[in-house]
């Protein structure tokens, strides 16, 4: 059996809503499962000290989590074009796994969601490639062959499933995202299975 982890930051909840249907995607290859992870926020504050397990939601990522999965879906809210400040926090402190090469050769893909239409959906995906390729993972897109690229007016990118949320946040992707979401895991799942053989 492969897991894939589906690890995601959401400040509103229109990347969890992207990754609940990442989570579809991989559950719907047979043999493969999907772990579903979160990171917490950061504090300005540097006193400031979270609680262990969330109130709500997916538990904290470790770095358990993704020494031991076959393979990763990595998502965050857009921030002036690049990833959210959690995620990138989480990512820095993944220096003892790159030590070890402990993501080297596994299948990563990436998603994100933004309030405008013109909010960097591709460059924070790309944001988000460069510390996984680091780590010599090996990044999975959405091909043309989906034809929902080619007819979105909102969200969806070769380089990874998005969310157009709008202002305020709108949650429900649309339909075509969620296809996109859903094939990008299972994308994930097929390449994750066929590496673990």
């Amino acid at each position: 059996m492969a897991e894939v982890l589906v690890l995601y930051y959401s400040r509103h909840g229109a990347t969890a809503e992207v990754a609940r249907h990442i989570v579809r995607g991989v559950e719907s290859v047979a043999g493969v499962t999907a772990r579903l992870r979160t990171v917490p926020p950061v504090s300005a504050t540097t006193e400031a000290v979270d609680a262990a397990v969330p109130e709500s939601g997916p538990p904290y990522a470790t770095h358990a989590d993704l020494a031991e999965c076959d393979g990763l879906a990595l998502g965050s809210p857009t921030r002036f074009g690049n990833m959210a400040a959690p995620m990138k926090y989480f990512l820095d402190g993944t220096g003892d796994l790159w030590m070890r090469a402990a993501l080297a050769g596994k299948p990563a893909a990436v998603f994100t969601a933004t309030a405008s239409l013109h909010g960097g959906q591709e460059t924070t995906l790309l944001s988000m490639m460069l510390p996984l390729l680091h780590h010599g993972m090996l990044i999975v897109g959405l091909p043309y062959s989906e034809a929902d690229l080619h007819t979105t007016t909102r969200g969806g990118t070769p380089y990874g499933a998005t969310h157009v949320s709008g202002i305020p946040v709108e949650a429900a992707p649309s339909e075509a995202e969620k296809r996109l979401a859903q094939a990008l895991g299972k994308r994930l799942a097929e390449t994750a299975l066929k590496l673990a053989a």
